[in-house]
């Protein structure tokens, strides 16, 4: 008899380290480095986090920092192109911007404005859905440069912060909820 096949929330939750009081006291930050250092978890990861949308999607757009990694890794394993929305400064060439309200204060994204093509569909990929501040700023960036944002994909989504219903309209895909 074959064991049952390990789910993505057991794979994470066995390669994810949790840090107490990070960034902040009463805080339990769980730590994906481990489990993108592993390279069978990466690529289940990976796998799993673009599946829901498989053939729907042009482009990957990841999100700064760790939104990157994922982002990479998919758009290599999908045959597909990657962009960067990073925080303010961090660009040379002419960007759209866009300020969204974060749980403890407020950000700036940008992306430069030729970077996606007018009608690019995009799946935006990011470590964590808390508040959806920086996810939503991210579709509205690719909003002006008129791409479609057909939908999102996170490892980790935080339930309690209610990011997932300031997304109205988009498709969000969780590998994890906590």
């Amino acid at each position: 008899m074959n064991p049952e096949p390990e789910t993505i929330s057991d794979l994470l939750d066995r390669l994810c380290e949790i840090v107490p009081d990070y960034p902040s006291a009463g805080i339990s930050f769980k730590d994906l480095t481990p489990a993108f250092a592993d390279a069978a978890g990466l690529r289940r990861m990976v796998d799993e986090i673009v599946a829901p949308f498989a053939g729907q999607f042009d482009v990957i757009a990841g999100l700064e920092a760790r939104g990157f990694v994922l982002a990479a890794a998919a758009a290599y394993a999908t045959g597909t192109g990657m962009v960067t929305v990073r925080k303010a400064g961090k660009l040379p060439r002419p960007v759209h911007r866009d300020e969204y309200t974060l749980e403890y204060g407020t950000g700036t994204l940008e992306l430069h404005r030729d970077d996606v093509a007018p009608g690019t569909r995009v799946l935006i990929l990011d470590d964590v859905l808390a508040t959806g501040g920086t996810v939503g700023s991210a579709a509205r960036l690719l909003d002006m440069v008129g791409a479609k944002v057909i939908g999102v994909g996170v490892v980790l989504e935080l339930q309690d912060l209610g990011g997932r219903e300031k997304l109205s309209g988009l498709q969000v895909h969780s590998l994890q909820l906590v």
